[in-house]
């Protein structure tokens, strides 16, 4: 089985580029896709870009032209969780999109109208395996919880503490959800993993280019181990 292995960032893919054996690259719709050996497990890796669509798409292109049997989302994320420090981890237990509003129709937020399923559920079993490698590498600093995703930069402590309260929300960024509804839509199985780099509160520009490295680092170690125990 091939494993897919996404990143929205260069910095969030890196190191794990530099681990692929046997590589290749293959260019779909406008994305670089890197085949090879990672870990002991043949994968695919590629660089989806920022925001939804592009998670959507090169998702997407994963499933139909690599036949992938199962996903996983690394890099960095804003903290929503008021317990939550930066380097933290969290995995997703699902994910939604907070900045789907249509609540002047009578839609909750983040409730995508016409549609049987808005909150969409990590897989167990990888859920299961992304706790016990985090236990081992970082006790006591992660935690699964809901990820929330946006086309949005958040960087203003009344809207972290909205987003929490309303959607009870463990982090925020801008690409989780899309993945996870694209594996829904297909059957697919998959996890978010996220490391801390901002507390998303308006300090973010302060921390984000200083922790996104050392963040970045945390998810790589939390992939390997995950593949090495596959």
């Amino acid at each position: 089985m091939t494993i897919g292995i996404i990143g929205a960032m260069n910095e969030e893919i890196a190191l794990l580029l530099e681990a692929l054996t046997d590589k290749h690259e293959v260019q779909a719709a406008g994305t670089t896709y890197y085949t090879g050996i990672l870990y002991g497990q043949n994968v695919v890796i590629c660089k989806s870009g920022v925001g939804k669509v592009n998670a959507a798409v090169t998702t997407q292109v994963m499933i139909d032209r690599f036949d992938v049997g199962k996903v996983l989302f690394t890099g960095v994320a804003g903290a929503v969780d008021p317990e939550l420090n930066i380097g933290d981890i969290v995995i997703s237990s699902a994910c939604l999109q907070h900045d789907m509003d249509v609540t002047p129709l009578g839609f909750k937020r983040g409730e995508i109208p016409y549609q049987e399923e808005s909150i969409f559920a990590a897989d167990p079993a990888l859920v299961q395996l992304a706790q016990t490698v985090c236990e081992s590498r970082f006790p006591g600093r992660y935690r699964t919880g809901i990820v929330l995703s946006g086309d949005q930069f958040i960087a203003s402590r009344d809207k972290v503490r909205e987003l929490h309260e309303t959607f009870q929300g463990a982090c925020t960024e801008m690409e989780g959800s899309a993945v996870a509804q694209t594996c829904a839509r297909n059957s697919l199985p998959f996890v978010v993993i996220r490391s801390m780099s901002d507390r998303a509160d308006g300090s973010a520009d302060m921390n984000f280019a200083e922790f996104t490295v050392m963040a970045s680092k945390h998810s790589h170690l939390i992939i390997q181990d995950m593949l090495q125990s596959m």
